[in-house]
């Protein structure tokens, strides 16, 4: 049996009607994987960081059964997305993307964030 550690669902904010992405995770699989500190660390980081290209964490919460993230939507998928499915870029597409990539970068490493 597969236990999905991770799922996650469109929602929208009531008062402005902007869309989300919402991340949960169980708590007892988390707590089972002895993943839950990770989970808490990755919760404080997204957290304090806010940049365009980066996926920003705007709301975070939990019950007794989840903890849940409230993130900027893709709704255009992701690069990984994207590279997983062979899609082709343009020149200027890349270099868009390379640009963005870069930005992000330096802003985590003004930040002291290093990424795997």
């Amino acid at each position: 049996m597969v236990v999905r550690v991770i799922s996650v669902c469109i929602v929208q904010k009531k008062d402005s009607g902007n869309l989300f992405a919402m991340k949960y995770v169980s708590r007892n699989v988390c707590i089972g994987r002895g993943a839950l500190g990770g989970v808490l660390k990755e919760v404080e980081l997204l957290a304090s960081l806010e940049h365009p290209f980066l996926v920003n964490l705007w709301f975070s919460f939990q019950d007794e059964e989840d903890l849940f993230m409230v993130c900027d939507l893709l709704a255009g998928g992701d690069l990984r997305y994207h590279l997983q499915h062979q899609v082709e870029f343009s020149e200027a597409g890349v270099s868009l993307l390379v640009c963005e990539l870069g930005s992000a970068l330096d802003y985590l490493q003004k930040q002291r964030v290093v990424h795997r």
